[in-house]
């Protein structure tokens, strides 16, 4: 009996000429989380301007040296989408800002470390990986990123190309392990995947090899916070194992959520009672974080005693007893800015109440 060749790295589909997979993994090959840009829990869509080291869109940090040079937000522009997606992260430039030598302009990603321990970097046995994305932009020509262990202290800078403006480009990175350097298996940041903004040429350094020290791009990249009014949109980003880009993973919508909220989350969940005339003491509880996260609101709260009275905060103030978290999945909350509250009343959550607790436990 004949017996058709196997190969072990891929599983095939019906398609011709495609698969699902790269190296070992038949799932949860990507392990870039929200890289189809689908999860927006801090903004619900809207332009933010944001802070250096601000998250945007789930899991994806801004960076840079200078305020208010760039905003952020999910389909901004509105244009077609490429086939297959819903979303993406949209980038415009606020500015014709000159780049110094010591800026750093770049929207970003950790990896959390044990999702990428198994591609054995540091050692000799380093796999190599593939990074590949959908990029439109209103400018052209060759744009620049890198690929950074936790430390900063061991980095990969990239260029790829964007030939014509205003149509989305399919870009595909290989890049060979590193052998060398330490990068973290455990909870910690594993990968920093960096997208430039625009970056000064003290932290950018020649495309295509493995160099020590924290470097964000690559030499001559083009900036797109130099032009007023330039974007930047991007989607269907995913680092995977393997020699080649294979079809972008597609998870189910709640899949996503929940990964995210690894990281952060948002909650109505409060449960306890009057602790003082102006503040309630209780127990807030989410699904297991990352670590123990940093509590703090989206607007004043509202708590109700079930009976009488409900309670809206005059400003939002939250304390929080972090050593009664129990495996990252609970702490004592103060909510504070209360009035008329009677210390020892039961309180918790008034249903329909907008505002909510956040959890952060971002790398």
């Amino acid at each position: 009996m004949a017996y058709g060749t196997v190969n072990a790295d891929v599983i095939g589909t019906s398609v011709a000429g495609s698969n699902l997979g790269a190296g070992n993994a038949s799932i949860m090959k990507n392990r870039i989380i929200n890289g189809s840009m689908v999860i927006d829990q801090r903004n619900s869509g809207g332009s933010v301007t944001p802070t250096d080291g601000q998250y945007t869109l789930d899991r994806w940090v801004a960076r840079q040296t200078t305020a208010s040079k760039f905003s952020v937000q999910q389909n901004a522009g509105s244009v077609t989408l490429p086939v297959g997606f819903t979303n993406y992260l949209g980038v415009t430039s606020l500015s014709a800002y000159s780049v110094a030598s010591g800026d750093i302009f770049q929207i970003a990603q950790n990896i959390e470390g044990f999702n990428i321990a198994d591609l054995a970097w540091g050692t000799a046995n380093a796999k190599t990986i593939t990074l590949s994305f959908q990029v439109y932009s209103s400018l052209t020509g060759t744009f620049g990123g890198c690929i950074s262990n936790g430390a900063n202290n061991r980095s990969y800078p990239f260029t790829y190309s964007i030939p014509v403006a205003s149509t989305w480009t399919s870009i595909s990175i290989t890049i060979a392990g590193d052998t060398t350097g330490t990068w973290a298996t455990n909870n910690t940041i594993g990968i920093q995947v960096k997208i430039g903004l625009g970056v000064g040429s003290t932290y950018s350094a020649s495309a295509g090899a493995w160099t020590a020290g924290g470097y964000n791009s690559a030499t001559g990249a083009t900036s797109i916070v130099g032009t007023s009014g330039a974007t930047f949109y991007i989607t269907g980003v995913q680092l995977e194992v393997g020699s080649s880009a294979t079809g972008f993973e597609y998870r189910l919508y709640n899949q996503e959520l929940s990964a995210c909220q690894r990281y952060y989350q948002l909650t109505n969940n409060f449960s306890g009672s009057g602790a003082t005339s102006t503040a309630a003491a209780g127990l807030c509880f989410w699904s297991q974080m990352r670590a123990n996260p940093t509590l703090g609101l989206q607007g004043a709260y509202s708590l109700t005693d079930g009976y009488a009275l409900d309670y809206t905060q005059s400003s939002a103030s939250i304390a929080v007893n972090a050593t009664g978290a129990i495996n990252n999945v609970g702490a004592y909350t103060l909510l504070s800015n209360l009035s008329s509250v009677t210390n020892g009343r039961p309180m918790y959550s008034r249903f329909g109440n907008t505002n909510q607790i956040t959890l952060s436990a971002e790398l």
